[in-house]
């Protein structure tokens, strides 16, 4: 068996076809084998529409048909296999929902048992006891004897091909479509005939010829060939390169081009000089030295916001960075411009959290700060208003009240967006709609975002990072404890309340059974206290079922010190400041993702104090929570745990990184393929930087592919 690694299909035409002639537009139902009923169920299933929509999808494997194994080879171990055999018996047992066929197959090693749910009508029909069958499937031991469920069978012809590889293509399907009679081996027969009817000519070249002959690529025609049915192992390896590498470059020529587009034509408001504002808190009241990675960024912004044209950068840095004084700097620009700023997150807490930190070190500077959120009352609100409008307030901090069309600036130059994943692209719209001239953005994460996706996903945005944390800063130590270990880790917890600190406990929250999981808070919350009783120590419970007011009250009691623990679910994930809160327990840490486990680990270690995480496990986990919590313990690192992350998980399964649907690849994989993602967008830029408008002749083809293709992919800007 022979795999092609590719990221989840996207089978809603993304790609448009550029060919003069009109074969591949031709409606499905038009292929010979298909009809309307069977057209009907592609289009549904699959999102086939059109010819062209099946010569992209592609198998998902090929079977070595000169390759049949024994019966007898079948281990535990064994994923698939494809074995040869006689059909001794088959029936059809059980009722309704227990309903299935069963047959068994024997070779001259030993007897499969074949089981089938669903199609059992049409497999019923199929089958004829005494006849030889080829039969491929996943493999299982059943009452300790071998069994395959749902294989795909076929009467059994002997490879004619001596000494020579016969490759055949096994493509997705759906049980839907394997009851009308498409399974993997049906429609590698209707893509055969598609392509019997296919020339050179109706797949037209779109990559430049000097790129082709340069990485050795073969033919976009001979491509989609030898993706289907290769006529050697080779063949098709080259055919998969060709194909992989038309994918990444075209997508990296894209965003290259929404950026220089952005670059050349967005109009953005002109920080033309670094006045008093600026240079004051730099040099008086800067609390520390900042870090390299900090100066860095606020260079890169200097130079985005005196160019005439809007800035656009997406600014990550790891938990506890220091992105809001760069934040703060990029302010003090604005101000110092003639300027106001707006910084806006997604929660309350978390707005007032910006807030309290922006007055404290601005108490000695003229800025006048204001707190806009939904519990800011009406004179106070009203009285804000009225600055924004008169441009007495300089900076405004809130939640999504700032983006409410009451709220007028009179001149908005600079809107940040904290955690910009938490709110949706109409949301962060109506903040940039708030100027004559749009703002100039800063979009802040404290997500690490692994390189290969932040070039595939955030490539037309320009993109800062901070890898350094601020001096003074200790590492957070990062420990596995079993159930087992319980009171020690309480007796642990003790120890560090006494020397005056705080402490965390979260329980994972699972969404598909809320109850259970408000049980399992409550049930740990008795938990904790029955370890920590009252009145000699202070808990706070924070849960999503909570009024949103009772719940902000809880979380400022803790943020205020005036209880010593706080028990919550996940919503703490984001933004809560308590540099006191020096441990993090995690209870049943082998149920969070890598991701969410450094998130809430970034709530400790905000101060010069020592802290530590703690991850509560039962004894039994599965390998890859083992190999999760793993990582978390050997590593600190944000981006390096973000990077193994997307090994895990994929990119299709990383949340918040794109609402675009950019990372849809039809078969390039941005984590295996990384190599050929380095040498795309290398060879991207290049061709841009020496041709922004692709008229010169030998990029004509790919300009006419891009044009073609134009409207048709959902990319969206930030902005």
């Amino acid at each position: 068996m022979y795999a092609i690694s590719h990221h989840t299909q996207s089978f809603i035409n993304l790609i448009i076809i550029n060919h003069s002639s009109s074969i591949l537009h031709s409606p499905i139902e038009y292929l010979k084998g298909v009809g309307p009923l069977r057209a009907d169920m592609l289009k549904k299933e699959l999102g086939i529409f059109i010819f062209f929509d099946l010569l992209n999808h592609f198998p998902n494997r090929h079977v070595d048909k000169t390759k049949i194994s024994f019966i007898k080879d079948i281990t535990p171990q064994t994923e698939f296999i494809q074995v040869a055999g006689r059909l001794l018996f088959y029936e059809v047992i059980g009722e309704k929902r227990s309903k299935r066929l069963i047959a068994q197959l024997k070779d001259e090693t030993g007897i499969l048992e074949l089981t089938w749910f669903q199609g059992i009508n049409w497999i019923q029909k199929s089958l004829h006891e005494g006849s030889d069958y080829l039969v491929f499937g996943r493999t299982g031991i059943f009452n300790g004897k071998p069994q395959i469920v749902h294989p795909e069978i076929e009467v059994f012809v002997p490879a004619k091909a001596e000494g020579k590889t016969f490759l055949e293509p096994i493509y997705p399907t759906t049980e839907k479509l394997k009851a009308k009679g498409l399974n993997g081996r049906q429609m590698a027969k209707l893509t055969f005939s598609l392509l019997s009817q296919i020339q050179p000519k109706d797949i037209e070249e779109n990559l430049p010829d000097e790129l082709t002959l340069k990485h050795a690529l073969i033919k976009r025609y001979a491509a989609y060939k030898a993706i289907h049915f290769p006529q050697s192992l080779n063949e098709f390896d080259a055919a998969v390169k060709r194909l992989k590498f038309e994918e990444l470059f075209i997508s990296q020529i894209r965003l290259n081009l929404v950026r220089l587009q952005r670059h050349q034509s967005s109009r953005g408001v002109l920080f033309e000089k670094v006045g008093d504002y600026f240079n004051n808190f730099y040099n008086q009241h800067l609390p520390f030295q900042l870090t390299n990675a900090q100066k860095r960024v606020i260079k890169e912004i200097r130079i985005d916001t005196a160019r005439g044209h809007q800035m656009n950068r997406l600014l990550q840095g790891d938990v506890g960075s220091g992105k809001t004084i760069v934040a703060l700097l990029a302010m003090l620009l604005a101000a110092d411009n003639g300027y106001q700023s707006c910084l806006m997150a997604p929660t309350e807490i978390l707005a007032q959290q910006h807030f309290n930190g922006l007055t404290e070190l601005l108490k000695d500077m003229p800025i006048e700060i204001a707190l806009l959120t939904g519990s800011t009352k009406l004179a106070e609100r009203k009285k804000i208003l009225q600055g924004l409008m008169a441009d007495t307030i300089h900076f405004v901090v809130g939640t999504h009240a700032v983006i409410e069309e009451v709220v007028q600036f009179k001149n908005l130059g600079l809107a940040i967006v904290d955690e910009q994943h938490r709110f949706g692209v109409a949301q962060r719209a109506k903040l940039w709609q708030k100027a004559t001239i749009p703002p100039h953005i800063l979009v802040m994460t404290a997500t690490p975002i692994p390189r290969t996706l932040a070039m595939t996903a955030y490539g037309d945005l320009d993109y800062s990072v901070m890898d350094e944390l601020p001096p003074g800063r200790q590492a957070i130590t990062t420990v596995h404890r079993y159930e087992t270990a319980r009171a020690k880790v309480m007796d642990f917890a003790k120890t560090e309340i006494e020397k005056g600190r705080q402490v965390y406990f979260i329980y994972p929250l699972i969404e598909e059974s809320e109850k259970l999981s408000y049980e399992d808070l409550m049930q740990g919350y008795e938990q904790v206290k029955s370890f920590f009783p009252e009145p000699v120590y202070k808990i706070s419970m924070v849960h999503g079922r909570m009024p949103s007011n009772q719940k902000e009250l809880n979380m400022q009691r803790f943020v205020n010190g005036n209880t010593q623990i706080m028990v919550s679910t996940t919503v703490i994930e984001v933004g809560v400041n308590v540099p006191n809160a020096t441990v993090m327990i995690i209870e049943s840490a082998e149920k969070f993702g890598l991701s969410q486990l450094h998130q809430l680990r970034g709530r400790v270690g905000r101060s010069s104090e020592k802290s530590f995480c703690i991850l509560l496990t039962s004894s039994k986990i599965s390998n890859d929570a083992r190999e999760r919590i793993n990582i978390m313990c050997s590593t600190n690192d944000g981006f390096k745990i973000a990077e193994k992350d997307l090994m895990l998980r994929g990119p299709g399964d990383i949340e918040g990184t794109r609402q675009s649907g950019a990372l849809n690849f039809r078969i390039a994989n941005i984590v295996n393929d990384k190599p050929l993602l380095e040498l795309a967008k290398y060879e991207a830029e290049k061709i841009l930087t020496e041709d922004k408008e692709l008229s010169m002749a030998k990029n004509l083809q790919l300009k006419k592919y891009l044009q073609l293709q134009k409207g048709t992919t959902a990319w969206s800007k930030i902005s």
